[in-house]
This record gives structure tokens, sequence and C-alpha cells, in this order.
């Protein structure tokens, strides 16, 4: 089975972005060091948790002296941005790192609605306007943006069609080397028929979702049409995983994203993660625990064997052969501030007990 690892680019209690950067660093170095198939950041905004904001941006940096992996977006939320600027980005990357780099792209906000709107540069009372005030819906222009990506990356570019016979051509650099991988995520049937419809790869958020892979993935494997970009249906999963040597030492760790996830659910102010222990135990409510014990049970939490029996369960449950691990695990008050000791030997032991 191949591994591969999503990244929100974590931050915890008195931890800079810079710090949290350099943490991330360590865990792309790992997962390239042991093998892993592929690295993907995320785009989240206004998050005082997550540093993962520019996945094109973090990629070049963390990138850096990787030899294997593949390195993508999980994902650039397409509806925040212009289709053009993100061919762009990720024709830079394609230039830095050749045919590595896979182009996750997903029709979720990232985000609230106001930050939403302020992203794409309006601010009418929280919704996306128009210069006359009309609200605009970015996500239903969704398909028709992920097309115009495709042309953009297609060998001669995208055509406009101009008055008479006219036409104007657009490319998102002067020469593309190796045109990026494209991905369609999403938590819906309608993702995954849309992914189906065009032939592109696709990706169900288990590890937010939790429930509903089933029924996506078998749209998707059921309505799949081969077109130039894909001539069968190919799909992994996402997994919250966190090992440790032992069980109780997992639970442990798992208690700052556990609140985090509550927190978001319940719609209180948004912090940075806890640490472990003392400090995320005074956090957590009643109505907190309870909802951490509904979200966690399609992760992935235990020893080395646990993780690996669940991570085999899910891939044959689910019909796949690579699996997403997002590793969860929070940090303790004196770990340093630019490393996450826990999500690195989550990644090692992982990997080293699948190998068996």
């Amino acid at each position: 089975m191949k591994l591969s690892v999503l990244d929100l680019i974590s931050v915890r209690d008195g931890q800079t972005t810079g710090q949290a950067l350099r943490a991330s660093k360590q865990l792309v170095d790992t997962a390239d060091r042991l093998g892993f198939t592929r690295y993907w950041v995320a785009e989240h905004h206004n998050m005082p948790s997550v540093a993962s904001t520019a996945p094109a941006t973090e990629l070049m940096y963390l990138g850096q002296d990787t030899e294997q992996i593949r390195l993508g977006s999980g994902g650039v939320m397409l509806p925040n941005h212009a289709p053009l600027a993100v061919a762009e980005q990720f024709a830079l990357l394609t230039a830095a790192y050749g045919d590595r780099i896979d182009l996750g792209i997903g029709r979720a906000p990232g985000t609230d609605p106001i930050t939403s709107a302020a992203m794409r540069g309006h601010l009418g009372e929280g919704r996306m306007v128009d210069r006359a005030g009309n609200t605009l819906d970015p996500v239903e222009q969704f398909p028709q943006h992920i097309v115009d990506i495709l042309s953009l990356f297609s060998p001669g570019g995208a055509e406009i069609p101009m008055f008479g016979d006219r036409v104007h051509r657009l490319s998102p650099t002067p020469h593309l080397d190796a045109a990026p991988e494209v991905w369609l995520l999403g938590s819906s049937g309608y993702s995954a028929q849309l992914a189906a419809v065009l032939g592109l790869p696709y990706v169900f958020a288990h590890h937010f979702a939790g429930r509903g892979t089933e029924t996506a993935l078998g749209l998707y494997r059921s309505e799949f049409t081969a077109t130039e970009y894909g001539s069968t249906p190919k799909t992994f999963v996402t997994v919250n995983t966190i090992a440790a040597e032992t069980e109780e030492e997992a639970w442990k760790l798992a208690g700052p994203y556990q609140y985090t996830m509550a927190n978001l659910r319940v719609g209180d102010p948004m912090r940075p993660l806890p640490t472990v222990g003392a400090r995320v135990d005074e956090l957590m409510t009643d109505g907190h625990r309870a909802l951490a014990e509904q979200m966690t049970a399609p992760w992935a939490i235990g020893t080395p064997d646990q993780v690996a029996a669940k991570l085999r369960a899910d891939a044959e449950r689910f019909g796949v052969d690579e699996i997403m691990l997002q590793p969860v695990a929070g940090s303790y008050e004196s770990d340093p501030l630019d490393a996450a000791p826990a999500r690195v030997r989550t990644l090692e032991l992982v990997a080293e007990a699948l190998a068996d």
C-alpha cells in the first residue's frame, strides 16, 4: 500500500508561522526519506491554528532538497482564485520540480464567508458582489474554471475566440516543461460526479467528512468517463492518523486536534492548537469530549500495529491502494517550536509497521 501525507501546517500555542513552516519542512523531508508517494498542503484562511494559506508558495519552500516525493495542493480552493493565477503558480512549481507536481482542486472556500469574500476583493456585507452590488456565486463557475485550468495546461495553452476569426492565446508560462497532474477533491457526490465526467483523478476528504466515502467513490467509479485526462478511475482517501509506542500515548497526543475540531463544530472562537496534557484538559468541556468521541471514530489512532491494521482495513473497504495520512499528533510544551516530533514519529512508525 502506498502512503502519502496531507499537511495543514498546524500552529500551536506560542508558535510563529515561520516556526510552523520549519516544523512542516521536517515532515516533508521525513516523508521523502521514507518513500512516501506525495505530500500535499491544504488551503485555509483566517484560522489561528492553520498556517497553510497559499499552497504554491509553501511548496516552493517545502520542496527544497526533496528527491522523489510528489508535491501538491490538497487543495487549492478554486472559488477564491482566478484560474489563470492558479495555473501560473503551478506552472512555476513544475519549472522548479518537474513532473512531481499535483494540483488538487476543491470548491469549498476553506474559510468563513466574509473571509472568502475578502479573498476576491469583495466585501459587500460579507457577500461576493460585482461592481453593481449584485451577488456573485463563484461556486456556480467552478466546473467551467476547472475546464479553463485544464485548457491552460494543454500543449497550446487556452484559446479564446475573438471577433471574426481571431483567437487570443493564453499560456501560464513561456514554456511549460511538464503539466501538473490535476486532481479533483471533495466530500460529496457532486465532486465525485464532476471528476468522473471530466475523467480526472478524485480524492474524497474522508479525514474531514468521516462518512459518505463509499457512496462518493461508488459514484465516481460507476460514472467515470475516459477522457484525455484519464482512462480509468484513480483515487485514494485521507485519514487522520496518530501512531505512538503505546495506545495511551497516542490518545493523549490526539487531545489538541480533538479539541480544535470540536471547537470548529460548535462555532466557538478559534485559537492555536493547545499543547498536550494539562492545557488541553482544562479547555475541553463535556460537550467538546462528546463531539470528539464521535469525530474520531474514522481516525487511525494507536500503536503502530493498530494503526497499520486500521489503514489496511480502510484500503480494502474503499478499494484503494493509497492512503493519505494527515498526522494530527499534538505537541508537548517542551517540544521545540520549530519541530513537531510526534507528527514525524507517526510517519516513521506507520511506514515501519506497513513495511512488515
